[in-house]
């Protein structure tokens, strides 16, 4: 096995020794550990280190893996005999495995069937269920975390999850919002977009929100649809713009249409960032992602935003946002009706967006992190 030297740069080899072989692998390709994937593979890439991305083909396609330097298995994120073997395969001679989710890290941690590979976990989110499936989740999540050389949490409630299955070493993981390829930065450049995007959703002389995310059903949309009855009354009436795909997409329509609510789902879309640029406010109902991508990137925008709060939204947007109970549409309502009343108040959350956002991690922080964990697990150490 290769290994990174003490006493090398990060990710360079000494000379004699090869570079530091990493696999990184995803399992149901959710937008925020995609974008995370692919940023820290540019950057573990361009310290020398060689990088594979096991991960379905659609993945590749929307993230590029390959574009950033690193090669592709193409697994499909079941976890048959098939796509267990093609991971063994791809991790056979890493020097250290990094398993994005909790499936990822279960079928890194069968690939890889008791070898003396580091493997290092990352949990993005907080899986949703109950029941059964909370009881076979909680048992998945030991048999993951026992497997782990370092669990890394991307909120300090995912790192207390970790530790209570059974973590040897969890800790609180960098995790920066890569830059969406395409986005639209505040600014310029989005006011001149912003009539453009408002035209296009028929929102000229009425108040656009926005929000973005799987229509599934931890996402929260059915509140935000029982939300809208209480801005139907307002003069001009309000658009919500839910962008996304999923299960719950006829589900949804049908109380649209049924209930004469003021929505349009808008489907999959590339644009987010024009899309924000055009919004007075952004809506995140309630998904307990440590990290949200929607919240970072209105932050980042300056658009005010609407929370509800679950799982580590608190610590990730402070007091940035308008912060509601989770699964409350008539508090989720009063905050929207009271902001779009307030001008000053929406001013003001967008001065502490803006200074909320220079307080996260940087993409180099991210790799700096990851990289100080792979020399910490892959360095040979002294023989006494």
């Amino acid at each position: 096995m290769s290994h990174v030297s003490s006493h090398a740069p990060h990710g360079h080899a000494p000379y004699g020794q090869s570079p530091l072989r990493t696999v990184q692998v995803l399992g149901g390709g959710s937008t925020g550990s995609c974008a995370h994937v692919r940023s820290l593979t540019s950057g573990l890439v361009a310290r020398g280190v060689r990088v594979t991305v096991c991960a379905p083909a659609e993945a590749d396609h929307a993230y590029d893996f390959t574009g950033v330097g690193a090669d592709h298995v193409p697994v499909p994120k079941r976890s048959d005999p098939a796509s267990v073997a093609a991971l063994r395969a791809a991790c056979a001679d890493a020097d250290l495995v990094h398993a994005h989710g909790l499936h990822a890290a279960l079928r890194a941690a069968l690939a890889l069937g008791g070898r003396r590979v580091p493997l290092v976990v990352t949990w993005h989110t907080r899986p949703s269920a109950e029941g059964a499936r909370a009881r076979l989740l909680r048992v998945l999540e030991r048999r993951v975390v026992k497997a782990a050389s370092v669990v890394l949490g991307s909120s300090s409630d995912l790192v207390d999850r970790a530790r209570s299955r059974g973590a040897r070493d969890a800790r609180l993981s960098a995790v920066a919002l890569p830059a969406r390829r395409g986005s639209v930065a505040a600014g310029e450049h989005a006011e001149r977009l912003r009539p453009k995007a408002r035209a296009e959703l028929g929102t000229v002389d009425r108040p656009l929100l926005v929000t973005v995310g799987s229509l599934d059903r931890h996402r929260g949309h059915h509140t935000l649809l029982d939300a809208t009855r209480a801005w139907r009354r307002l003069d001009p009436v309000p658009l919500l713009v839910i962008a996304g795909e999923g299960p719950l997409r006829g589900e949804l329509q049908r109380r649209i249409e049924d209930e004469g609510l003021p929505v349009r789902l808008i489907g999959r879309r590339d644009d987010i960032g024009e899309l924000l640029a055009a919004a007075d406010l952004a809506l995140l109902p309630g998904f307990p992602e440590a990290r949200s991508v929607l919240a970072q990137e209105a932050l980042h925008a300056r658009v005010p935003l609407v929370a509800a709060v679950t799982g580590g939204i608190t610590d990730l947007v402070g007091d940035a946002a308008e912060l509601v109970p989770h699964g409350d549409p008539e508090a989720l309502a009063e905050a929207v009706v009271g902001l779009l009343a307030d001008p000053g108040r929406c001013e003001r959350l967008k001065d502490r967006g803006t200074r909320q956002a220079a307080t996260w991690p940087t993409e180099d922080d991210t790799v700096a992190q990851v990289l100080s964990v792979y020399d910490e697990l892959t360095r040979p150490w002294p023989l006494h």
